[in-house]
């Protein structure tokens, strides 16, 4: 047994007519959000999955050049063996953000990567690097920020703030 259909279907939203049951703007609106989430969870992902098998490798700072980071752990003042414990725990993280369901989880996994990512830009700048060195962290926290935030509800736990279209609206 089919199911119904709907009496008028568009099959793009530039079929959509005014009073027609697809919104058109609504869609795009939401593809645009969940293209740009797809986007920023890929990029910190990736960062985060890379950078936790140099880690663990004692490999270099760019996926094949640059510095090694033992050699930037060590210039900040921490231990070697500190980079196995982050690459394991980065490594979880970023497989955490792309595995579905697991909502708390990928709440710890995103609070894990900010951690990391500004204790890093702390830490370069009470050794006083630059502000080119110190940007990268940044970005890549404000990256992981806008993944957070453009979740799609399927990939949350629960919303921390009420957001306007689920307030409760008074009764007349």
């Amino acid at each position: 047994m089919r199911a119904p259909q709907p009496a008028f279907r568009a099959s793009s939203p530039s079929d959509c007519r005014p009073g027609s049951w697809w919104p058109a703007r609504e869609v795009l609106r939401i593809n645009v959000k969940l293209v740009t989430y797809w986007i920023a969870t890929a990029v910190i992902a990736l960062e985060t999955l890379v950078g936790g098998a140099a880690d663990i490798a004692h490999g270099q700072t760019l996926l094949v050049t640059g510095t090694p980071v033992v050699d930037v752990v060590t210039s900040l003042g921490y231990p070697v063996y500190i980079l196995t414990i982050l690459g394991i725990w980065k490594l979880m993280g970023g497989a955490t953000l792309l595995a579905p369901r697991l909502p708390r989880l990928k709440e710890w996994a995103y609070a894990g990567i900010i951690f990391e990512l500004t204790g890093a830009a702390a830490s370069l700048i009470a050794r006083g690097h630059g502000a080119a060195d110190v940007s990268t962290p940044l970005v890549l926290a404000v990256i992981a920020i806008a993944s957070w935030a453009l979740r799609p509800a399927s990939r949350t736990l629960g919303s921390v703030l009420a957001r306007p279209d689920t307030l409760a609206r008074p009764r007349r």
